[in-house]
């Protein structure tokens, strides 16, 4: 079997808590409200709200433990995935977003404190 070795690459990622965590997901907060007004959007959007018409939102997450209501729903180039608080949202190569749980951030990810310089 060969082996393979991750190629260095620089993401962006966000530790998301709560609805409206991630920088993305306040932009353009404001919408057309269809009467020639506005409203709130109280949704992000990149990290949007839980729902299932199957998972009970007082339920408990396998993953955490914690009530389904608490969590987000992200969808990705590989179907929707439940984003739990306290996930790092990662921005991807190609723009994509997705969740990662911290302890797998922590052992694949590094902080980048100077960017190297352009060549």
């Amino acid at each position: 079997m060969s082996r393979y070795r991750k190629k260095p690459v620089v993401i962006e990622a966000t530790q998301w808590f709560k609805n409206g965590d991630h920088p993305l997901d306040g932009v353009g907060m404001e919408a057309p409200d269809g009467r020639g007004g506005v409203y709130q959007r109280v949704e992000g959007l990149v990290v949007r709200y839980f729902r299932s018409p199957v998972v009970p939102g007082t339920g408990g997450c396998r993953h955490c433990e914690r009530k389904m209501h608490d969590h987000g729903w992200i969808d990705t180039l590989e179907g929707g995935h439940i984003v739990c608080p306290g996930d790092f949202v990662i921005t991807g190569v190609k723009g994509e977003n997705y969740p990662c749980k911290p302890d797998i951030f922590a052992a694949t990810y590094e902080k980048v404190e100077h960017e190297p310089a352009a060549i």
